[in-house]
């Protein structure tokens, strides 16, 4: 079995500078870096685990706590997270806390009590989670969704201005009557996208009436519920933001089941490119959020944390983009 000197006189450096460089240490010379893991793969190397989490008291393990493994958005974020953390040397364990405070907490406490590295967190907003993380100095990283009353390392998108985008986008074309279906009170998601939509139908002198508004858990269910409300108004409305792919579903149930057509009788437009969006008729207009990169961008955050090589705490912001498509034009 190969071993780290081993490594080391293949790729011409010192055992120390192999020890960095699969550690993922942005202090290396990538040239020598890329030796390292060129030699290692040749050699068939891999670091012996017990050794190495007995000097390090922790293992090489990420925590990811995600909301909805379901959701094509949180997925694509994982893939990301694992794409940088596999190239570190470091394994990703997924968790699922269905945007559930308690279950939420369970995984925060099965990773500490298996001394992951480091947490990547979606958090539910509630709970105790960060607190708990914050008191057993475990770094964790914020994606999708800050911490709650903390000014912990984040990786967010611009939601509130990509819902105002979105929203004029259906103010262009021709919707007058805007209603928006959103997540619970609370999360920053929903309440950035609702405040978004309300920029833009002030901004466009709209009716910015609360009845326009609907509010629910960021699934199907919810929204068919929302949306049938929403419809179901004496003047009901003739566009719908909505806040994300898994919501969109239940929409456009509601509007099949009310015989309504996407664009024609109502304008749709959702958040998260899903890849069933562009198989629809007509196809699904959508904000495109930047998950793969928020799910990198995040793991490199936490990694730079671990490693001792970050400063002070600090927020990451990508931008969304809109998708035009047909289910926003009348024709």
């Amino acid at each position: 079995m190969a071993t780290i000197s081993d490594v080391a006189a293949r790729a011409g450096v010192s055992t120390a500078t192999v020890s960095r460089a699969l550690n993922g240490k942005s202090t290396v010379d990538p040239v020598l870096a890329s030796r390292v893991l060129t030699a290692a793969e040749e050699l068939g190397y891999r670091p012996n685990g017990p050794a190495r989490n007995l000097r390090r008291q922790e293992t090489a393990v990420l925590a990811l706590i995600i909301s909805d493994v379901e959701n094509p958005f949180f997925t694509a974020i994982a893939r990301g997270a694992e794409d940088v953390a596999h190239e570190a040397g470091y394994s990703v364990v997924l968790c699922n806390s269905d945007d559930q405070p308690d279950k939420e907490h369970e995984y925060v406490d099965v990773a500490l009590q298996e001394r992951v590295a480091g947490v990547l967190l979606s958090p539910t907003g509630r709970g105790d989670s960060a607190e708990l993380l914050r008191r057993h100095r475990t770094p964790v990283v914020a994606v999708d969704r800050p911490l709650p009353d903390s000014d912990g390392d984040t990786v967010l998108v611009d939601s509130r201005r990509a819902a105002r985008d979105a929203t004029l986008h259906l103010v262009e074309q021709g919707y007058r009557r805007i209603g928006c279906l959103t997540g619970p009170s609370g999360v920053l998601t929903a309440d950035d996208r609702l405040n978004g939509y309300r920029d833009a139908v002030r901004e466009a002198g709209l009716d910015d009436s609360p009845d326009l508004v609907r509010r629910s858990e960021f699934r199907a269910a919810g929204a068919r519920e929302a949306a049938r409300s929403l419809l179901a108004r004496q003047a009901p409305p003739d566009g719908i933001l909505v806040a994300n792919n898994a919501m969109a579903v239940g929409v456009l149930e509601t509007l099949v089941e009310l015989r309504l057509r996407p664009g024609r009788d109502v304008g749709v437009v959702a958040f998260d490119d899903a890849p069933w969006t562009t198989l629809l008729d007509p196809p699904l207009t959508v904000v495109s959020q930047p998950a793969y990169d928020m799910g990198a961008a995040a793991a490199r955050m936490l990694l730079g944390r671990i490693s001792g090589e970050r400063g002070k705490a600090s927020t990451t912001t990508l931008s969304a983009h809109l998708v035009p498509r047909g289910s926003t034009r009348r024709s």
